[in-house]
Order: structure tokens, then sequence, then C-alpha cells
């Protein structure tokens, strides 16, 4: 079973991880600034792919978003396009002040 993990150790950018067992499957690279939390990147290994890790990576970053009362301002392509297409689930959390530029 894959468990996400956040890392904030100040040495690399902040991210939520995602292992199997001991070994690194996912990202999802994020970045804290006030009150706002940046989503940069989300990947999975490509063998992982169509297991739901990217949203597993998604579910989690969302709750951390709500416990810590950050609004998301997601310049992640996936991230973007999953809060167009459930805006009901993520309109709580989402930034749509800051407009992605891609």
């Amino acid at each position: 079973m894959a468990e996400v993990k956040f890392q904030n150790d100040g040495a690399a950018p902040d991210a939520f991880n995602l292992f199997d067992q001991d070994k690194k499957i996912g990202e999802m690279i994020v970045e804290t600034i006030g009150d706002n939390l940046k989503v940069y990147h989300t990947e999975v290994d490509d063998e992982q792919a169509g297991k739901g890790y990217a949203k597993k990576l998604l579910d989690a970053m969302a709750d951390y978003a709500r416990s810590n009362q950050l609004k998301v301002i997601p310049l992640c392509s996936y991230v973007a396009l999953q809060f167009k297409r459930h805006p009901d689930e993520y309109e709580d959390i989402w930034n749509q002040e800051v407009k992605p530029t891609f």
C-alpha cells in the first residue's frame, strides 16, 4: 500500500512524496508562500500509471491545504485540470485570483 509523506526539511523543495514500502514512486512539488500553497509539478513513475497514485497525492495536498487554511495556486497542469473538472470538490481551497500561465 502506497503512503504519502509531506517533506519540508529545507534542503529541497517541499513535496508530498509517495512511497511504496521504502521506494519513492511519485511526488508533488509545492511551496508555501504566505496563505498560498503553490503546486508546481506532479509525477508518478511510469510503471505505476493508472493506479490512482496522482489522485492520492492530490488528496493529501488538499487535506494539508484545508488543515492549514491555505489557498492552492495550481501551477501544475494535472492539479489545474482536476480543479477545473471538479470545482465543487476544491472550491474551498482554490485560489482563483491567480491564473496559471500555461
